[in-house]
């Protein structure tokens, strides 16, 4: 029997072409690109490159992408970042269907005396958007959806979320890694 591997939104083999381009940073490359040698300065370039790719694809300014280690990492420095930052407003709203990456800082931040309100999904797995208003009637610190879901496909309609979340006042995070593709 063939096995055949059908998880790749969520992880995909590397490519040659994207082995061939990074080999380079793995062997030669190596120096810290924050540092004035010559080592970082030849780290620094390709690095500036490719924020710009990456700020291409998603219309956004270089100067607004910031690289971390995986997207656990990026969606705990959002939230936690953003409701700290909210100061007394205290309200964090996110789904019953999150990621674990965003579940953990949400569950975490609830533990620590934020109000945490989950908004449920239909039976084809659409947010329930007027569970999501009444929630934002709470004045949220900070509201954190998945753009498209990594197990059943399902794409929310991020641009009403947005606008739903800006006119209520609060702060909208969103984990975009499978909305990309």
């Amino acid at each position: 029997m063939k096995n055949i591997y059908l998880d790749n939104n969520a992880t995909t083999r590397v490519a040659p072409e994207v082995i061939e381009a990074m080999t380079p940073f793995f062997t030669e490359l190596w120096g810290n690109p924050s540092s004035m040698h010559v080592f970082g300065g030849q780290v620094r370039k390709p690095i500036d490159q490719a924020r710009a790719q990456v700020a291409a694809l998603i219309n956004a300014d270089p100067s607004e992408i910031i690289f971390t280690g995986c997207g656990t990492e990026s969606d705990n420095a959002a939230i936690r970042g953003a409701a700290e930052a909210a100061g007394a407003r205290m309200n964090v709203v996110t789904s019953r269907v999150e990621h674990p990456a965003v579940q953990g800082p949400c569950r975490y931040l609830g533990e620590n005396g934020r109000a945490v309100h989950e908004v449920g999904v239909d039976a084809a797995g659409q947010l329930d958007l007027v569970q999501l208003g009444d929630a934002l009637h709470r004045g949220p610190a900070v509201v954190s959806l998945m753009w498209a879901n990594n197990e059943t496909g399902v794409i929310f309609p991020i641009r009403e979320i947005a606008e739903m979340v800006k006119a209520a006042g609060g702060l909208l995070h969103t984990d975009a890694v499978q909305a990309v593709g």
